[in-house]
């Protein structure tokens, strides 16, 4: 019998395969490059291409594809066969260092932001080495980065491996103050956890809402939903099991650590969750995860949601990022320490994170912003829009000692000078889960719970990597030059608890009491939608915080600012449309039917007998009147909204304009049509309801 870890990573060209198939000195000289960041040699590029393509072919691969995460958020691929003519007539399979080093996509039909004008089209993809290529049916698939013929990143892998790289140098600076001159390397790892929903396909296909924006625009409140707390954790159904099992096999084939999985709060709703790893290769493995999902649920007859909000009055889909730093020996720069050197390095590494945070909130925000989160943010299952930190009740008691230089009053009753005392030893699950905390400290890492389910983790980890990368800079900057180095950093812990202890709140997010407090006492931002936050991207702190660290030049953030509020801006128009024709050619041909047969049943029964009142009839032909006027009303004023956008001066303004009209005109003509569904016969009404969509998978 096959077991797993007979066939995990099977079709990956991993370290196990470059031992197998290098020789020492080709496997030696690579791992320098993929360790330490050195140039690879041509020679030696050509003789990993040489034994990619032969392992590649024994797993039966033809073609062969640079793999990249272009500006759409998802992967793109283009494919090339490995044969080339023979001589005599026949063909043989090649693949070059060259080819294996550089592609050359076409970049003008990308999102570029600007970056790009159409007629110049070249854009190359570059080999990362720190990402194993792997085998997607039968093509050898390349990780890649994506940039233009000037050089400008065109993609999210570029600007994370940079991201990785302010980390590292910043943090080494640091280590090299408390005496670690061995360590080589710091690298940022992540735990992405995974949720989303299953319906069978023939739900699916009768929902245009659904398959055209893959969220529900209709739909009445199911009579139960998730009230009764009964599918959480629950036992997990046949079909559901079926795909889950075939899922984790073709994720571990490709070497991907799926490690857990359960159903969640609302009904159909289920999570994946995997082992942490680098981040490039969390993210590489993270994008690959969500394809396989819709691509194995497709093979069970089913759908998988990967939208923050498919269904109104049910728990959205996020995808909790769990972020931490540690050095290429093992240790966690965000794990407690037994030891007075240990105690302090952890307090400065800690601070450094709550600091990014304070500093750079409005990044955090803009890393996760979508069309489809701003419907999640603030909802019952996710944090709300206000970014704060979460740390416990013990840690919090320890820094508040620091602050005001009085005896910490836990376990050790001591005065905390950070070189001399014993911050208290407390395992990983010393502090209790904040399910509504936006980042909380769980033990040795941070858990960033806004990012939206379909979102790259990406854009978070290259926010969060460079905010770190910032404090811990400005820290080592003082802290090099200081005189009494243990001084020095007992006061700056101190000023940095003191400067930013406001981020810090330990209470219920969801509270409009802390909403209040936050933003008017503590001063924190509260940007509710993607048009709110993205135009900060180009505030000034942030732009110079960004291009100092080489992450992004000017450009790049202005293409980027460019291209987030235009998919903003496309998919809520694409969701209006939608909702327009819905309403026009199915909503209210179905209401106004229903309104007819049911008068007509009146006029039935009292033409029997002039005495009936048929009250109950009456009482619903004209309330459907009044809907379906209504509806008519509603959907005029969303399309001439709609054809108003054209004369918005920029994005930003477009973006503005759909947030402060279009999003209500689109709810209120929701509330009209779903108040209609309530009323109308099911046998009239066009397409699947709430119950039959949530509960559809048996």
């Amino acid at each position: 019998m096959r077991t797993v870890p007979d066939y995990f990573g099977s079709m990956v060209f991993d370290d196990r395969m470059m031992r197998a198939h290098l020789a020492a000195d080709v496997y030696a000289s690579l791992r320098k490059t993929i360790d330490q960041g050195t140039e690879l040699d041509i020679g030696v590029a050509n003789a990993v291409a040489e034994a990619m393509k032969n392992w590649a072919v024994e797993k039966g691969a033809t073609h062969y594809t640079h793999w990249f995460q272009p500006l759409t958020g998802i992967t793109a691929e283009k494919h090339d066969g490995f044969l080339s003519p023979s001589p005599d007539g026949g063909v043989i399979m090649e693949f070059s260092g060259k080819e294996l080093i550089k592609g050359e996509p076409d970049a003008s039909s990308f999102p570029s932001g600007g970056l790009r004008a159409t007629f110049e089209a070249r854009g190359y993809t570059a080999w990362d080495p720190t990402s194993y290529a792997f085998i997607k049916g039968k093509t050898l698939c390349i990780p890649t980065a994506f940039c233009s013929y000037g050089g400008q990143a065109l993609d999210k892998k570029t600007p994370l491996l940079r991201s990785m790289e302010a980390l590292n140098k910043q943090a080494l600076r640091v280590l090299r103050l408390f005496g670690n001159d061995t360590a080589k390397r710091v690298v940022s790892s992540v735990g992405p956890e995974q949720e989303y929903f299953l319906i069978t396909r023939e739900m699916y296909d009768a929902r245009p809402d659904l398959r055209m924006t893959g969220r529900t625009l209709f739909g009445a409140k199911s009579p139960k939903g998730q009230e009764m707390d009964d599918h959480y954790f629950g036992v997990i159904k046949p079909r559901v099991a079926a795909y889950m099992e075939e899922l984790n096999e073709e994720l571990w084939k490709l070497g991907i650590l799926a490690k857990t999985e359960h159903n969640e709060v609302a009904p159909a709703q289920h999570e994946l969750a995997p082992i942490y790893t680098t981040t490039n290769i969390a993210t590489d493995h993270n994008q690959l995860t969500m394809e396989i999902m819709q691509k194995v649920a497709e093979k069970h007859g089913l759908v998988c949601l990967l939208h923050e909000k498919p269904f109104a009055g049910v728990n959205g889909s996020g995808k909790h990022n769990n972020w931490s730093i540690a050095t290429d020996q093992g240790q966690n720069l965000l794990s407690p320490g037994a030891t007075p050197y240990e105690n302090a390095q952890f307090l400065l590494f800690l601070c450094a994170v709550i600091k990014a945070v304070d500093d750079y909130q409005d990044l955090l925000r803009i890393s996760v912003a979508t069309a489809g989160n701003d419907h999640r943010l603030g909802a019952n299952e996710a944090p709300p829009a206000v970014v704060s930190i979460f740390l416990g009740d013990e840690l919090n008691a320890v820094l508040e000692a620091i602050e005001t230089n009085t005896p910490y009053k836990g376990v050790e009753k001591k005065l905390m000078k950070l070189g001399a005392d014993v911050l208290p030893k407390f395992s990983r699950d010393t502090t209790d889960r904040n399910r509504t905390s936006p980042f909380a400290f769980t033990g040795n890492k941070f858990e960033f719970r806004m990012l939206g389910s379909s979102n790259s983790i990406a854009c978070a980890n290259i926010m969060l990597n460079s905010a770190v990368a910032e404090s811990l800079k400005i820290y080592a900057d003082r802290l090099e030059g200081a005189a009494d180095f243990e001084t020095a950093l007992h006061e700056m812990i101190r000023k940095t608890i003191k400067d930013h202890k406001r981020i810090i709140f330990n209470g219920n997010g969801y509270d409009e009491g802390w909403i209040k407090e936050a933003t008017e006492v503590r001063g924190l931002l509260n940007y509710r939608t993607t048009a709110d936050c993205m135009p900060h991207l180009l505030d000034k702190k942030n732009v110079n915080m960004l291009t100092s660290h080489g992450v992004y030049s000017e450009e790049e953030l202005k293409s980027r600012c460019e291209i987030m509020l235009e998919n903003y801006c496309k998919t809520i128009v694409i969701e209006a449309n939608t909702m327009a024709n819905m309403a026009k050619t199915q909503i209210l041909p179905a209401v106004e039917a229903y309104a007819s047969d049911t008068a007509r049943s009146a006029a039935a029964k009292k033409a029997l007998d002039p005495a009936l009142a048929c009250s109950y009839e009456t009482g619903v032909v004209r309330r459907l009147s009044v809907l379906a006027d209504r509806i008519a009303e509603k959907t005029e004023e969303l399309e001439t909204a709609l054809l108003s956008l054209g004369d918005a001066e920029n994005v930003e303004a477009e973006s503005a304009a759909i947030r402060d009209h279009v999003l209500g005109l689109m709810s209120e003509l929701r509330l009209a049509c779903d108040e209609a569904e309530t009323m109308t016969a099911k046998s009239y009404w066009p397409f699947p309801g709430y119950g039959d969509l949530l509960f559809s998978v048996h």
